[in-house]
């Protein structure tokens, strides 16, 4: 004979007993069969109940399973994700701030790949986390970004700035000849170095 509480595995559901709802259901029917030793009842009940079978003929465990989706419909839309311009704009201009950030993105990356100039490899990179820090500006003063909303705005924000802000300080400080010396960063440095 199984111990514990109705409804928990391994212990049977019987109608009127406590933490139910005085009612049978699939599961209940099923396992009241299956306690009596009437494997067919089980079987019967779990057809009725429209409960799926094993190959045993008793019913599955947990009770009825309800087939996942194919096709996800309901994917819940970031705040702030919707359009960034009318429906009837097209397309680039209902995504402006994301295609803003991605183009200074990539006149950084292209800065520092043609290395046009002496200092470009800092300038490049400064442009990079400047894209990452308009993004974070974008995502707190717009109402709707587009496909720049990502997760929650909060979220975009902090992802945002936090990143922006370490590759601009990373290309201040980058050697040689740095434009900003931070002097206890410099001590970490030359005492986990040497």
């Amino acid at each position: 004979m199984t111990s514990g509480t109705p409804g928990t595995p391994g212990t049977p559901r019987t109608p009127g007993a406590p933490g139910t709802s005085g009612k049978p259901d699939a599961t209940g029917a099923a396992a009241g069969a299956e306690v009596e030793g009437d494997a067919e009842g089980a079987v019967e009940a779990a057809a009725s109940a429209g409960t799926p079978t094993g190959a045993s003929g008793s019913a599955a465990p947990g009770g009825p399973r309800r087939r996942p989706p194919t096709v996800t419909t309901d994917t819940a839309r970031p705040e702030g994700g919707g359009r960034a311009a009318p429906g009837d704009a097209p397309a680039p201009a209902r995504q402006w701030p994301l295609i803003t950030v991605l183009g200074l993105a990539g006149l950084g990356l292209l800065v520092v790949g043609t290395d046009p100039f002496p200092e470009a490899f800092r300038i490049g990179a400064i442009l990079v986390g400047a894209a990452l820090l308009v993004g974070a500006a974008m995502r707190r003063v717009l109402p709707s970004v587009g496909m720049l909303a990502v997760r929650s705005r909060f979220t975009d924000m902090i992802t945002y700035g936090v990143m922006g802000g370490l590759i601009v300080l990373l290309a201040l400080m980058v050697q040689p000849k740095p434009w900003l010396r931070i002097p206890f960063l410099e001590d970490i440095l030359h005492l986990t170095v040497t």
